[in-house]
């Protein structure tokens, strides 16, 4: 049977690998721990409780994620972006009682992309395909429905309130 590689290529490729391996093992102490994330998918919330005693909450990046501090040591986690930012939770003198690592992510499931050339669109299929607002959706499609879906919001809301 015929070799696809020569014996010397093989030899390449074995260094190659151990190279590789030294090299991901000399960054991985750069890179967040996967044992702690708190994974949270962008528009979508998670509900995590916290130590006892928590007295400050801070978010790296609020842009990636919201925190909602409720009653009870729980918090409401929301994805805003996608990205990783870390969570931190202090008591009152400023010690840490909890640190993770917040990784929001698109939805995977009943999500259709469009592209149209470097232009793309985002459709929810649950089960008829409607706009969906997706941070990364081409400027056109992304602001007429995010202008849809502020007017449709404006309205329910008018027609939500008492009459006076």
């Amino acid at each position: 049977m015929a070799s696809w590689f020569s014996r010397r290529e093989l030899e390449i490729g074995r260094v190659g690998m151990f190279w590789l391996a030294l090299c991901a093992t000399a960054i991985a102490p750069w890179t967040p721990s996967l044992a702690n994330d708190v994974k949270v998918v962008i528009d979508q919330a998670k509900l995590v409780k916290l130590p006892e005693k928590v007295a400050t909450i801070v978010v790296g990046n609020p842009l990636v994620a919201d925190v909602s501090l409720q009653p009870g040591g729980v918090i409401v986690i929301t994805g805003k972006s996608y990205g990783t930012t870390n969570l931190i939770a202090l008591d009152r003198t400023g010690n840490v009682l909890m640190e993770r690592w917040l990784q929001v992510q698109g939805a995977s499931e009943n999500i259709v992309v469009v592209f149209r050339g470097v232009e793309r669109a985002t459709y929810s299929c649950t089960p008829d395909c409607d706009p969906r607002i997706n941070v990364g959706d081409g400027k056109l499609f992304f602001d007429t429905t995010i202008t849809q879906s502020i007017t449709r919001a404006g309205a329910a809301l008018a027609g939500a309130a008492p009459p006076r």
